[in-house]
């Protein structure tokens, strides 16, 4: 446990690395935007597959997938109860829909992934990454819908109005990074080695996810502002849902659903993360509350520095 402190230590010192060089105006906005293009289309897509091919036989990759109906459980009964917390809590109806999306949805890669390296090791990033095909097929379809529904029209490149599509939300579920686990699992499912040298090149590559994911964090972390984020109840609420809600339902559907020890654990930490940074851009491209989306994003990021101990022990208890 100490150890995974220590890990977690090195993780978040990563975003400060980036907070700072912001700070010092080595970066730029543009920097995150190039960073995340980097992280999404190429580390993390090599990052997927040489984990897929290399951590797995074929047997047990077929074993596991059967556990990701416990975080599509999850999602649609989180999805639900942010439905009733809403209505407590008098959520202004033009931010239900983005609501919601934040309440359900995590950070399940940028965040997600270095965090659960740190405490379980590279063996949690095939359940991390269950859990991200889950997690990003429910926030790029019905996620970036209901976001959508804060504000019927949206305006595209062109700037002409352009009515939400489900073909929209099926081109970012299919993303190089979701292409680089599929690449992986049918290699995998071949039984052909992967040769050493793309093995070599796949594990240099992949290694840039970690430190790129938190330079990310630390950008956006600064460019936001901190002093201009101001809570209110429905940032809240999304903080019940991403901290307490979302974790304790992955306990109460593993108590009913028998997964492999390891597998509930990253659950339970997926569940729990920030949540998705492509919030406040769709919210601005869909003229829902940017400003909601934003100062959401910020308190669950910083919040979650005093979060994670919490989670930890609580984890040892499941």
């Amino acid at each position: 446990m100490i150890q995974a402190y220590f890990n977690i230590f090195a993780i978040f010192a990563m975003m400060f690395v980036g907070y700072f060089l912001s700070y010092k105006k080595w970066f730029d906005r543009h920097t995150a935007d190039t960073f995340s293009k980097m992280v999404l289309g190429l580390a993390l897509p090599f990052e997927m597959f040489i984990t897929i091919t290399q951590k797995f036989s074929r047997t047990e990759f077929l074993q596991l997938i059967g556990g990701i109906i416990v975080p599509i459980l999850s999602m649609v009964l989180a999805y639900f109860a942010s439905k009733v917390l809403a209505q407590l809590l008098n959520v202004d109806t033009q931010r239900r829909g983005t609501f919601s999306t934040m309440f359900t949805c995590s950070n399940t890669i940028f965040i997600g992934l270095p965090i659960n390296m740190a405490i379980f090791g590279s063996r949690a990033v095939p359940y991390v990454l269950i859990y991200y095909i889950a997690n990003t097929t429910f926030f790029w379809t019905w996620g970036v819908y209901k976001i959508s529904q804060d504000s019927q029209t949206f305006v595209g490149l062109d700037d002409i109005p352009q009515k939400f599509g489900v073909m929209d939300g099926l081109k970012k579920v299919l993303n190089p990074a979701m292409l680089g686990f599929i690449v992986g699992i049918c290699w995998l499912l071949t039984g052909v080695k992967v040769p050493l040298a793309l093995v070599n090149f796949s594990t240099y590559i992949g290694s840039l996810t970690t430190p790129l994911s938190m330079f990310i964090i630390g950008i956006t972390v600064y460019f936001l502002g901190l002093r201009t984020l101001k809570l209110n109840k429905a940032i809240v609420g999304v903080l019940m849902g991403r901290f307490i809600i979302s974790p304790l339902i992955i306990i109460l559907i593993t108590r009913v659903i028998t997964i492999p020890d390891i597998m509930v654990k990253v659950f339970f930490i997926q569940s729990s993360m920030p949540i998705q940074n492509s919030v406040p851009i769709l919210a601005r491209m869909y003229h829902a509350d940017v400003e909601f989306s934003t100062a959401t994003l910020g308190y669950t990021v910083l919040s979650y520095l005093a979060v994670v101990p919490v989670l930890l022990a609580v984890m040892q208890l499941i």
